[in-house]
């Protein structure tokens, strides 16, 4: 179990049971879309972030996208910290059939998945020492590399996020961020050559 200083968000009750046997954390369920009417939980959360912080930890299909984009409109940016759960097919044990989109949600995903998915976020992870200065990917090496702003960029980008065991529904500006969280820029630039190769 690793302590969290940030709140958690997910979305169901499944997930919240799921990460509290993983993380000592707090743990607040969005019940799905019903965080867009429950004006008191948006403001626990707002509260929430301008205290602590905040863990966004939602299922990798559209409607985790949906919530993770509104959570991010109602609380500043330098507040939040993403938490992806790559792309894994199945369904989950509770559950007759699986999801809509056939993806397995929080409460579904190995521990492992999830641990990986934190130390990715940066979360529980290694500190650089002080004064240690990292290059970092900017949009430019996006433009340059071909995974924004260019005719076959968005087939680019979808194997670069494969590549990294990423959600598909992630954005440029989303997929950014996550890659300057977990990995260095040589890793960065190794794994726009490694697809390119793959595409020859």
């Amino acid at each position: 179990m690793i302590k969290i200083n940030q709140a958690v968000i997910v979305e169901g009750k499944y997930d919240k049971i799921k990460l509290s046997s993983i993380i000592d954390a707090v743990i607040i369920e969005t019940e799905g879309f019903g965080i867009f009417k429950d004006k008191e939980k948006q403001k626990l959360i707002r509260k929430l972030a301008d205290k602590k912080g905040i863990v966004i930890m939602t299922d990798s299909d559209s409607a985790g996208f949906v919530i993770r984009s509104f959570l991010s409109g109602i609380v500043s940016p330098d507040k939040i910290t993403h938490v992806y759960i790559p792309d894994i097919l199945g369904k989950e044990k509770r559950k007759d059939t699986p999801s809509k989109e056939g993806k397995l949600g929080v409460e579904g995903v190995d521990v492992e998945i999830i641990m990986e998915a934190l130390e990715k976020a940066g979360i529980g992870g290694e500190k650089l020492e002080k004064g240690t200065v990292r290059k970092l990917v900017t949009k430019t090496d996006f433009f340059d590399d071909g995974i924004s702003g260019k005719d076959d960029s968005v087939n680019k980008r979808k194997a670069l996020l494969k590549a990294l065991d990423l959600p598909e529904n992630l954005s440029a500006n989303g997929m950014l961020k996550i890659i300057n969280t977990f990995m260095t820029y040589e890793d960065y630039k190794q794994a726009v050559k490694d697809i390119s190769n793959s595409e020859d």
